[in-house]
């Protein structure tokens, strides 16, 4: 069986097919272009006019067209792609071009100069008058739509040439573009009637777009009336945005919408853009329930939704080149963000994610190619011009899929609701059917558990007694468990008549380690002289640390002193060996006293007290060796040793 293709392998096709797309044209840039005129016959009813332009920039603008006329030879050639692309990205200079025509004899003399990027502040174009002179026409949406030269979404100019009639007649038309926003500059001559059976099928196209996002704001709009979900609002507000976004890009909006406020018609492309992205930040919170679910990523989305409303404002707060060039930037990050949150939703399991995603990896990439085309990075064709449309309709599209998917959760969820209401009436009529079963059944639980309480409580009885009985660090007996065991040693001695000795055991130059080393080193070093001391003696003796790096031993059913003499001598030899640790091999000396029940007395403070006597001893004639207390004491009183390397 075939299994579901992930959403991620869509996404991945998606993003190579834009790369595969966007580095194709960007492959294709040119830098130069042929010389000469456009040539203009009576057969063709349109001429892509780029790669013929060439152009002047004017940093200060303040060129006339009397200075620009004069100074042809200043005149470059605009560097175009194969996709005719004219785009000089965002500047503050003036730009004048040449477009230099050769009409042929027969040709027509009224055509139509078309600039199909209608969000250009101003473009003059200047043609030059029989009697010397030139006329100039005004279009950009810094002037009522009434006020253009032509009425028509992009920036058209009547343009009324000279042709002779037995000659081809060359003519040269200037155009100056100035703009705070892009300077993305496609120039086409059309024919009258040329241009109205082309925009026949863009404005067909166009209209389905609009008549998509309208019927979709408004269906979904009914549907919060409906159910008050406040994600179909936020969805609504977002298609609106949309839909002033793309007006204003496609330039029907200065056309149709605000034909006489060019104030707004200049901001409401990058406003529009950004407003969109804010509610769609907002959406995306809603449908993905990332407050609940991912509150750190949904800080991240709040602080977005702050950056795309700052950006919506920008153009009046601050430069609108800045502000542009900001909206662009922050429609790269937006939508990658969102498209972040619907991986992170689908890993989470969310039941609408996978439509999401797919939905906004389309939007994304729309997004992206329309911004690096703003910026100048890839060329202007008719897949980067209106990506931004295609990917988002295909965004509106899905995420309505989306949202019909939630209706249909929200469905489930109330019937599962209403089922569970029922089964919860059914459950409590058996509940008061059967109430003597329960309380039994509740009584016999509860019994267990007090039961399982019970033992719990027992076992941490015994962890404390063992914890106020043992070493934290080690797992040996202490100083309280040490003394229990001397003494039923002790005891057992005077009924056996056996032998019993008590060995106190102090590490050499442990604080020179535990300096060079650190604490933790030290302390790993005291566990394996710990397990070292254990596995030497025998099971029935006691091995107790005291504290710090001293260890008490206490041998029992000892057939004489040999023998505890001989394992003093295991202990030695054993602690030679060096200990493997973190900072490498780790050595470590033995100083050990040893005292005698009954030779070196009869209680457990006195054989201890001996023993550590004997210990230190040992210290003091060269350490690493064994000392046993005598038995006698020397003439003056004082006890005496006998230290054994």
């Amino acid at each position: 069986m075939m299994r579901r293709v992930h959403p991620l392998f869509h996404i991945l096709c998606l993003w190579l097919c834009v790369a595969g797309l966007a580095l194709g044209a960007a492959a294709a840039l040119a830098v130069d272009t042929a010389p000469g005129a456009l040539a203009v016959g009576k057969t063709e009813g349109s001429y892509h006019a780029e790669r013929i332009l060439q152009y002047l920039e004017d940093p200060q603008g303040t060129m006339t067209i009397a200075d620009v006329a004069a100074a042809t030879a200043r005149f470059r050639p605009v560097p175009v792609s194969a996709a005719n692309d004219v785009n000089f990205g965002y500047s503050n200079s003036a730009y004048w071009l040449a477009l230099p025509l050769k009409l042929a004899a027969d040709a027509p003399t009224t055509w139509l100069l078309e600039i199909a990027y209608p969000s250009l502040d101003r473009v003059e174009v200047y043609t030059r008058q029989l009697h010397g002179g030139f006329t100039m026409q005004t279009a950009g949406d810094l002037q009522p739509f009434s006020a253009r030269p032509f009425p028509h979404h992009n920036l058209v100019f009547p343009l009324q040439l000279t042709a002779h009639p037995k000659a081809d007649t060359t003519q040269t038309v200037y155009l100056r573009v100035t703009s705070q926003g892009n300077l993305t500059i496609p120039v086409m001559l059309w024919q009258r009637d040329a241009l109205y059976q082309h925009d026949q099928y863009s404005y067909a196209g166009l209209s389905i777009y609009y008549g998509m996002l309208i019927a979709l704001g408004f269906y979904n709009l009914l549907l919060f009336v409906a159910i008050g979900d406040l994600t179909f609002l936020a969805y609504v507000a977002f298609v609106a945005c949309m839909v002033i976004g793309q007006a204003s890009m496609n330039g029907f909006g200065n056309q149709f919408l605000w034909p006489d406020w060019p104030a707004w018609g200049n901001i409401a492309l990058p406003s529009g853009m950004s407003a969109t992205g804010l509610f769609g930040v907002i959406f995306t919170r809603l449908f993905l329930n990332t407050r609940r679910t991912a509150p750190r990523l949904d800080k991240v989305l709040v602080a977005l939704a702050a950056a795309c409303a700052f950006s919506a404002v920008s153009p009046v707060l601050i430069s609108y080149k800045f502000g542009a060039i900001f909206t662009s930037a922050i429609g790269i990050v937006a939508s990658a963000i969102i498209t972040v949150s619907g991986i992170y939703s689908l890993r989470r399991g969310h039941l609408g994610a996978r439509w999401f995603l797919i939905a906004w990896a389309a939007l994304l990439a729309g997004v992206v190619v329309l911004a690096l085309r703003n910026l100048n990075w890839l060329p202007t064709n008719a897949f980067t011009l209106y990506s931004m449309q295609i990917g988002s309709a295909i965004e509106m599209l899905l995420l309505s899929f989306a949202l019909a998917d939630r209706i249909n959760v929200m469905r489930r969820e109330k019937d599962l609701a209403t089922q569970e209401a029922l089964d919860a009436k059914q459950m409590a009529v058996d509940t008061l059917r059967h109430s003597e079963q329960v309380l039994e059944s509740r009584v016999a639980k509860r019994t267990h558990e007090l039961e399982e309480a019970n033992a719990q409580l027992r076992q941490k009885e015994k962890d404390l007694e063992h914890i106020t009985r043992h070493d934290m660090l080690t797992g040996l007996a202490n100083r309280v468990l040490l003394d229990d065991r001397l003494e039923s040693a002790i005891a057992r001695a005077k009924r056996g008549g056996r032998g019993t000795a008590v060995l106190v055991v102090d590490l050499d130059k442990f604080k020179a380690i535990n300096d060079n080393h650190g604490h933790a080193v030290g302390d790993d070093l005291l566990k394996g002289v710990a397990e070292r001391l254990r596995q030497t003696v025998r099971e029935s003796d006691t091995v107790a640390r005291l504290g710090g790096d001293e260890f008490v031993i206490v041998l029992e059913n000892l057939h004489d002193s040999k023998e505890a003499l001989r394992i003093a001598d295991k202990l030695l030899s054993e602690a030679v060996k060096p200990l493997q640790l973190d900072p490498g091999p780790v050595q470590v000396g033995l100083s050990i006293g040893i005292a005698f029940y009954p030779q070196n007395g009869t209680n457990s403070e006195e054989l201890m007290k001996r023993a550590d006597q004997a210990m230190y001893a040992a210290k003091a004639g060269g350490r690493n060796r064994w000392c046993v207390a005598d038995a006698e004491p020397a003439a003056d009183g004082r006890p005496t040793f006998r230290v054994v390397s």
